[in-house]
């Protein structure tokens, strides 16, 4: 697999583009369009990746992002979101590799990965849990649970 490129406020852009194509599954699987990677303004996701706090890495083929994820750091907790595939590109290893590239590229502190995605997310859903993310709880969103996830690092 290629080697993870940091990204920034100057990709954001790119990443609400790549961001919108990939979540259009998500969308239709859950019937609701309005999920919140699908109405973020390209000025909130500027402002999320400026956030000292918020590390963000992606994979490029040649100068195509293909890939990204967002990593916000709270002591120690690394709390994974938007982790995106290209959807011409998914089922390929991207999203798994791309997860793992970030939580051994985040600070030594950090001991406890978290995140959630839709009940309804069988491609998310089986991926965090072969990468040894346990369920800890549900919880509702619209018409459907959110489904948060949980894994220790040593």
């Amino acid at each position: 697999m290629m080697e993870p490129v940091r990204l920034g406020p100057q990709d954001a852009g790119e990443i609400l583009t790549l961001q919108r194509a990939a979540y259009v599954t998500e969308a239709r699987a859950h019937r609701t369009f309005d999920l919140p990677p699908l109405v973020e303004t390209l000025a909130e996701t500027r402002e999320a990746l400026g956030d000292p706090l918020c590390l963000a890495w992606g994979y490029r083929e040649e100068a195509r992002l293909v890939a990204s994820v967002r990593v916000r750091v709270v002591g120690n907790v690394g709390e994974v979101g938007r982790l995106v595939v290209a959807p011409d590109r998914q089922g390929n290893g991207y999203g798994s590799s791309l997860l793992l590239a970030a939580e051994a590229r985040l600070p030594r502190g950090v001991t406890v990965f978290r995140l959630f995605t839709g009940e309804y997310s069988q491609g998310p859903l089986r991926l965090y849990k072969r990468l040894g993310y346990h369920e800890t709880h549900r919880s509702p969103e619209f018409d459907y649970q959110l489904v948060h996830f949980e894994k220790e690092i040593a």
